[in-house]
């Protein structure tokens, strides 16, 4: 017994020596062994080596999410869903019998050649982009051929339906999911989302989904990150047809948490019809109950009038917003915000230059005393890191939030249950300035303590890096991912 207990002791004492190795890997080894030799229990243990700053971040992060006090029961989400046929561009490509010309960008495709052009556009640049597909037949024609390609995957598309999908994950949640769904999406759609029969149509819509990998080339080009090209011919969507069955079938449902995106789909409409469209998403949602909060997910676009429309109507009625790297840069350049002169992103967009934006929505479109908005958070993410910026006494617990938004783009695009340390890599800049229009405080990346807070006139900003995955396994749908689980573990508070 007395034999079993020293034996207990030992391997206590030993997980307690891991645990400070752990937890304070800079400490020196000549502490570590003398810490081992004053408990007397034998000669030290070789070295483990220096742990990675991921598998620090990593461990960081799963002390950091913890669960709202307040959680959501019923969420609704709409409007914009499809099937996405996801597969190789270049040899999609190939088999429609093209060949690499030069790359060059088109706002609609109208032909099979502005869709090679549009393509090797953005393959040599490594950014994602979203384009229109006006030839119905055309796009039918390679729509076909794409679904029927070996190797093609068919997976719920549409960024309405990919959060909800998202959000069903967790079995105590009540989702609904209003969209144009066809037979294929509904059956790819997780059991727990629940689908109003007047969302339900005959024919699926197509999205294709043309991916790449980092070093791929296809002629003179080689792309410099892995990445993905979006088009369809879809006047379902594009029209948001589901708008008005998607507000009239929240009475019942009486959702806690509602959830927009699809309003870049019109952009292959008319000008008339977007601003009598805006107006209308303006009007549906003021009838979404008041101390309902409403997220705005935005998405790829190339038309600057539709964006300034978009943040100047839509934004005051939406509590909170989810966007990337493009969709800041073409907002703030839209609607004349900081740093508009800037044409593209040089690599990791720069911290400092995505505070200020993030400041300036805030500042200029959210919820202040003398404004009748109700934008009080952004969800920011870009490949290598993340930012949560909130008006102060709105939200709770986005210190977490951030975080399970940052993880989950890294086991998604792994296809990992938990962060696997040995397939990601640390990106984010290692030191940063939190702002460029203003004298900005220096920040010092700690990986052990992953989330950064700062500070900004009646904003909170909350920066942590993201762990990316080095070898994805499928990079669609991750915004929505990261925005359904930041929302996920955010808190609102109650407006009276």
């Amino acid at each position: 017994m007395a034999l079993w207990r020293g034996a207990a002791y030992a391997g206590f004492l030993a997980l307690a020596v891991g645990c400070v190795f752990l937890l304070e890997p800079q400490l020196p080894g000549s502490a570590l062994r003398s810490l081992w030799s004053s408990l007397q229990l034998g000669p030290a243990p070789a070295p483990l080596g220096p742990v990675s700053p991921e598998s620090r971040l990593a461990a960081a992060w799963e002390a950091l999410i913890v669960r709202p006090a307040r959680r959501w029961r019923r969420v609704a989400v709409g409007v914009n869903a499809c099937v996405d046929v996801v597969l190789s561009g270049v040899k999609l490509l190939q088999a429609l019998g093209l060949n690499p010309g030069s790359g060059e960008d088109h706002s609609v495709l109208h032909s099979r050649n502005d869709l090679e052009e549009a393509f090797l556009h953005f393959m040599g640049k490594g950014a994602a982009a979203e384009r229109f597909f006006s030839d119905k037949e055309a796009f039918q024609d390679i729509a076909q051929v794409a679904s029927e390609f070996p190797g093609a995957q068919h997976y719920v598309g549409g960024n309405a339906a990919l959060i909800g999908q998202k959000f069903a994950a967790n079995s105590d949640l009540k989702v609904l999911l209003c969209g144009p769904v066809g037979p294929k999406l509904h059956e790819l759609l997780d059991d727990n989302v629940f689908v109003p029969p007047e969302s339900l149509q005959e024919v699926d819509e197509f999205h294709l989904i043309l991916e790449y990998q980092a070093g791929e080339e296809w002629g003179q080009l080689k792309a410099p990150h892995a990445n993905r090209f979006i088009f369809s011919h879809d006047l379902s969507n594009g029209a948001m047809n589901m708008l008005e069955v998607f507000v009239s079938s929240l009475e019942e449902f009486q959702p806690d948490l509602v959830v927009i995106s699809g309003l870049h789909m019109m952009e292959g409409q008319s000008k008339e019809f977007q601003k009598k469209r805006l107006l209308e998403v303006v009007t549906s949602i003021s009838d979404i109950p008041t101390g309902v909060p409403v997220h705005l997910e935005l998405a790829s676009m190339t038309n600057r009038e539709l964006m300034s429309s978009i943040v100047h109507q839509v934004f005051p009625a939406v509590a909170s917003l989810g966007l990337n790297e493009q969709e800041l840069l073409f907002l703030s350049q839209s609607a004349s915000g900081p740093h508009s002169s800037l044409s593209s992103w040089n690599g990791v967009p720069d911290v400092g230059v995505v505070s200020d934006i993030l400041f300036w929505i805030l500042k200029e479109h959210g919820r202040s005393e003398s404004r009748a908005s109700d934008l009080t958070r952004i969800h920011f993410h870009t490949l290598a890191y993340h930012i949560l910026a909130t008006v102060d006494g709105h939200w709770a617990n986005q210190l977490a939030a951030v975080a399970a938004g940052a993880r989950v783009a890294g086991t998604q695009a792994c296809a990992t249950e938990t962060i696997d340390t040995r397939r990601v890599s640390l990106r984010a800049p290692r030191e940063f300035t939190t702002s460029r229009s203003e004298a900005g405080s220096r920040v010092v990346l700690n990986p052990s303590e992953p989330v950064v807070e700062w500070h900004r006139d009646g904003v909170s900003f909350h920066f942590t890096p993201v762990l990316v995955c080095q070898d994805p396994v499928r990079t669609v749908g991750l915004g929505d991912a990261i925005s359904a689980e930041g929302l996920f573990y955010s808190e609102a508070h109650p407006q009276h």
